[in-house]
């Protein structure tokens, strides 16, 4: 069992505030606006510990990773708002199967996959609608 540490510690609570996906930058800055004091270095490195160790989820997008508190530690998928990174776990089901049996059919096995699918949250597209742009973060260039 891996030894639980301060900076890992701070990490989940920092994490824990959202249920956004952010980058280890944007950890990074939020402990330091509370006040934590720890290297973005040392955040990089324990959220790649965190995401081998399925403890976080990750997201590519546009080269970039961004990291998520895993709340549920079986295969699952996210809607997420392309506008603020807000994530929604999703089940879709017999979706697992249907895939295992597809990829049989087709000669392949040890299949594995990850399905991320993207929209506007409700905030965001009320945000839109009033025309107002403020200050976000687009995860996505769709």
């Amino acid at each position: 069992m891996r030894r639980v540490t301060r900076p890992r510690t701070l990490i989940v609570e920092e994490l824990k505030h959202s249920d956004a996906f952010s980058t280890a930058r944007m950890i990074y800055s939020g402990l330091q606006a509370r006040g934590k004091k720890v290297g973005i270095a040392t955040v990089y490195r324990n959220l790649q510990i965190m995401a081998d160790g399925k403890e976080v989820d990750t997201l590519q997008v546009h080269g970039e990773t961004f990291y998520r508190l895993c709340r549920d530690h079986h295969h699952h998928h996210h809607l997420i708002c392309r506008e603020c990174g807000k994530a929604v776990e999703l089940e879709i089901p017999g979706f697992e199967e249907w895939t295992r049996l597809r990829a049989e059919s087709l000669g392949f096995s040890d299949v594995s996959h990850s399905l991320e699918l993207f929209g506007l949250c409700a905030a965001c597209r009320l945000r839109e609608s009033k025309g107002d742009d403020g200050q976000h973060r687009r995860l996505s260039s769709d």
